[in-house]
């Protein structure tokens, strides 16, 4: 089966057409690890998230697909906004050989309790990892990069 790919700052990312993907992604965090999935379409960890429906704003996207994709449901209240990632290098090649431009609406949710998690058929595990074990992951390229970041900079967005 072919593989999505992720390109981020990658010569080598196939040309685009005019094709620009809006979605949302989120750092969800509990007892200072990071939950990720592992998506199914291409065997690499990845934040929760996915593409914008054409009648949503990035906010409720980002609560709908965390549902989808975790099964919990996050109040707006919890949610933070940190940044939108859209540097042009930011690109995705699926399976069905559609190439797009990713744009990210990216944010933070801090969970208080130990939640149960249910896993969609969009990803084949669910699991929250220590900020050390991250660095050992194979993480989609269009993650990585945000991820790391936010890692970086956590104090400014935390204030």
């Amino acid at each position: 089966m072919k593989e999505t790919k992720f390109y981020y700052k990658n010569d080598l990312a196939p040309k685009l057409i005019d094709t620009i993907h809006l979605g949302s992604c989120a750092y969800i965090e509990y007892d200072k690890k990071l939950l990720l999935e592992k998506r199914s379409d291409s065997n690499r960890w990845g934040l929760i998230g996915g593409g914008l429906n054409i009648d949503e704003s990035p906010e409720e996207c980002i609560l709908r697909e965390i549902k989808e994709e975790t099964g919990l449901v996050i109040n707006k209240s919890d949610l933070k906004f940190i940044k939108v990632f859209a540097d042009p290098s930011r690109i995705i090649e699926y399976p069905d050989g559609n190439v797009v431009r990713s744009v990210a609406f990216f944010y933070f949710v801090k969970l208080h309790s130990l939640p149960k998690l249910i896993c969609s058929s969009e990803s084949s595990e669910l699991v929250f990892f220590n900020i050390n074990d991250i660095k050992k992951l194979k993480i989609a390229e269009t993650h990585k990069h945000i991820i790391d970041e936010f890692l970086l900079n956590r104090g400014t967005y935390e204030s």
